[in-house]
């Protein structure tokens, strides 16, 4: 009962993540503001048929003003910050638009919820990209968070604004470090796990865009949407504390896209095409973080392993084709 009638805004609700967070909170009884910068054809909030169940409004994260009215109109208890230009190519082709959506975009927010008299607790999305190259793994929330690439200089920034914010202001606000998201509705298909698919049901070969060593690790959008809630339920607990969430299956990128060709049968057929002989520049080779204090503190775990993930997301492209073509 706890997110029964309490208000929630949701910045980045039209996106993949965002909308799995929408559609929880919706099933549990919030009133839902959802944030939508962009009008597009489809998106994953139309998919999962949300948008008649909640506030849909048109604007940008960086508009101060807007963030400050929307807090105080529609008197907003909780928010989730996932709002973020959030593809790693696009950030390295275009570092400004996304330093203005995902840093920018972040401090205009948490000002505006510091002034607010409503807001009591603000998850912030940062990523397992904030730390940067680390020698030693799986990533600890004490370790430095030092992201050297456009996308993951973002994300680190995110995070440190968001720690500055609790620690100068002690603004109700807890950070999330999660691995790479899949599951149903992601309509970024350039991302390995629904191009993949979406390959293999097209009749072709998947193509991996590097040389298939790269290390990552997956976790299963439901998942982080209950971890998303979970924070924000006990933030007096996680106020100003970051919080790993990852699979503990830390998987290559070959090994990956194999899995995924063999579950949908089509391992013979469709072999995957390894693009690359070496290494890609601004790539870091292996990323995945433990998620030993989030269990410890709350008894929080993926619910979803891998392959049972992997193939309740292959049945769902399977079913709604026709959404995404």
């Amino acid at each position: 009962m706890f997110w029964k009638n309490r208000t929630a805004f949701v910045t980045g609700a039209t996106g993949f993540v965002g909308a799995h967070i929408v559609r929880f909170l919706v099933e549990k009884g919030a009133k839902v503001v959802c944030l939508q910068r962009d009008t597009v054809r489809a998106n994953s909030l139309d998919i999962f048929d949300l948008r008649r169940r909640v506030t849909v409004i048109q604007g940008a994260v960086e508009d101060f003003a807007l963030m400050t009215r929307i807090l105080n109109e529609y008197e907003i208890d909780a928010v989730f910050h996932l709002a973020a230009q959030a593809l790693v190519g696009a950030a390295n082709r275009s570092p400004l638009s996304t330093f203005e959506s995902n840093i920018r975009g972040t401090y205009c927010l948490l000002e505006a919820c510091r002034m607010s008299e409503t807001v009591a607790r603000v998850v912030v999305a940062s990523s397992d990209k904030a730390y940067g190259s680390h020698k030693t793994l799986p990533y600890q929330e004490d370790f430095a968070l030092q992201g050297l690439f456009p996308y993951d200089v973002s994300k680190t920034c995110t995070d440190l604004i968001a720690q500055s914010f609790a620690t100068t202001y002690q603004l109700p606000v807890t950070i999330t470090r999660s691995a790479n998201i899949y599951g149903a509705g992601d309509l970024n298909l350039s991302r390995i796990i629904p191009g993949t698919i979406l390959s293999v049901l097209n009749g072709e070969r998947p193509i991996i865009r590097s040389d298939g060593s790269p290390v990552r690790d997956f976790i299963f959008a439901e998942d982080i949407a209950r971890a998303y809630l979970l924070l924000a339920e006990r933030i007096e607990e996680t106020r100003g504390e970051a919080f790993n969430f990852g699979s503990g299956e830390p998987i290559q990128m070959l090994d990956l896209v194999e899995k995924i060709v063999r579950l949908m049968g089509q391992e013979t057929e469709l072999p995957p095409i390894v693009m690359l002989k070496s290494k890609i520049e601004r790539e870091i080779d292996a990323q995945y973080l433990a998620s030993d204090k989030i269990f410890a503190r709350f008894g929080w775990k993926p619910a979803t392993n891998l392959e049972v993930g992997l193939q309740r997301t292959i049945e769902w492209y399977r079913s709604n084709l026709n959404l995404i073509s």
